[in-house]
C-alpha cells in the first residue's frame, strides 16, 4: 500500500472522517483529501504527527512494501507472547515429572478390575473362607480405592499443568537459543522415545496371548482369571510406556510447537477439549447406569476401553478435518 491508502485505512479503522482527521492535524479537508487520493503527500512534521496520531511508525507510513500486519497499534493483531529459557526449562520439569505419574494413574486405572477377579476367582475355587458375595464387595472397594488415588494424581498434576495450559492454545515465540536446546534433546533421546513405544505397543498386543491360551486348552477358572490378571498387568505396563513416552516428546513438540501444537493442531485441540467434555460425562453416565443395572462391575470396565477407542478415531476425525 501506498502512503494515500495507509492515512485512509487508518482514519477509517479509528471512525474517524476527513474532517475529524484534519482538524486533529490543523489542516483542512482538503488536504487530507489530496493525500488519501495521493495528489499530494504531507509535509514532513505532518507524517510525524500522523505515526503519533495513528500510534505506528514512520517506516509503516512511508515504506510502501511494510504490510499492515506491522502496525503496532493494530487492534487485529495481539502481542504474541514470550517464552525465557526459564520458562522452557520450568515447563519441560514439569512435564517430565507429570510423564511418570498421570501414567501411573492411568495404569491403576486399567489394574483396578484385578484385585476384584483375584478375589471372586478364589472365592470360587474354594480357596477363601468367605463368601463370593464378600469377595465382590472386598474388590469392589479396592477397586474404587485405586480409582480415586488415580484420579487424585490427574488433579494435582492437572493443576501443576495448568499454568501451561496457554501453551497447547496460543501462539507463542521462543527466545534466542531455546529451540536449538529442546531439539537437541529430542534428538538425543530420539532413538528411546522408538524403543519405548516399540514396547509399549508389543506389550499391549502381547498381553491378550494367555488368556487366548487358556481358553483354548478350556483350562479351569482359576486359570483363566489368573491369565486375565496378567492381561492387565501387561496392559498396564504397556499403557504407562506410551503415555510416558508421549508425554515426554509432547512436552518438546509443544515448545517447538510442531505436530498437534501447530496453529492448525491448537484449533483442532480447543475443538476436541470441548466435544471431551461432554462425551465423558455421557460415558460415565452410562459406565454407572449399566454397572447398577447389571451389577456387573467386574466386566462394565470395558465401556472405557471402547470409549477411548472412540474417542481416539473422534479426535482423529477434528485434525483432519481442521488440516
Amino acid at each position: 500500500m501506498i502512503l494515500g491508502e495507509k492515512i485512509m485505512e487508518l482514519r477509517k479503522r479509528n471512525g474517524w472522517s476527513q474532517e475529524e482527521l484534519a482538524g486533529k492535524l490543523n489542516v483542512s479537508r482538503q488536504s487530507v483529501s489530496k493525500w488519501e487520493s495521493a495528489m499530494s503527500v504531507p509535509e514532513l512534521d505532518k507524517i510525524l504527527q500522523l505515526g503519533e496520531l495513528f500510534e505506528v511508525s514512520t517506516d509503516y507510513l512511508l515504506k510502501d512494501n511494510m504490510d499492515q500486519d506491522y502496525v503496532p497499534g493494530s487492534p487485529e493483531k495481539s502481542p504474541v507472547r514470550k517464552v525465557t529459557m526459564e520458562e522452557a526449562h520450568a515447563f519441560i520439569k514439569a512435564r517430565q515429572e507429570a510423564s511418570i505419574w498421570i501414567p501411573s494413574g492411568i495404569a491403576a486405572c486399567i489394574l483396578s478390575p484385578a484385585p476384584l477377579f483375584l478375589l471372586n476367582g478364589m472365592a470360587e475355587a474354594g480357596r477363601l473362607s468367605i463368601s463370593e458375595d464378600m469377595a465382590s464387595g472386598i474388590g469392589i472397594v479396592l477397586l474404587l480405592i485405586m480409582v480415586a488415588a488415580a484420579v487424585g494424581n490427574f488433579i494435582i498434576f492437572g493443576m501443576k499443568l495448568g499454568k501451561y495450559e496457554w501453551m497447547e492454545k496460543e501462539e507463542f515465540d521462543l527466545c534466542y537459543g531455546i529451540a536449538g536446546m529442546v531439539e537437541e534433546k529430542q534428538t538425543a533421546q530420539a532413538a528411546s522415545f522408538a524403543r519405548q513405544i516399540a514396547a509399549g505397543i508389543a506389550l499391549c498386543i502381547l498381553g491378550a496371548s494367555p488368556l487366548l491360551l487358556t481358553t483354548a486348552l478350556e483350562a479351569g477358572e482359576m486359570a483363566q482369571t489368573v491369565s486375565l490378571i496378567f492381561l492387565l498387568f501387561l496392559e498396564a505396563a504397556g499403557v504407562f510406556l506410551i503415555v510416558n513416552t508421549g508425554m515426554k516428546k509432547g512436552s518438546y513438540d509443544q515448545l517447538l510447537q510442531l505436530g498437534d501444537y501447530t496453529k492448525e493442531g491448537k484449533e483442532a485441540n480447543k475443538l476436541i477439549e470441548r466435544v471431551a467434555a461432554v462425551y465423558w460425562c455421557i460415558v460415565t453416565a452410562i459406565y454407572v447406569g449399566w454397572s447398577f443395572r447389571t451389577g456387573s462391575w467386574g466386566r462394565s470396565w470395558v465401556i472405557w476401553a471402547v470409549a477411548g477407542i472412540i474417542f481416539g478415531a473422534i479426535a482423529s476425525g477434528i485434525k483432519m478435518s481442521q488440516k
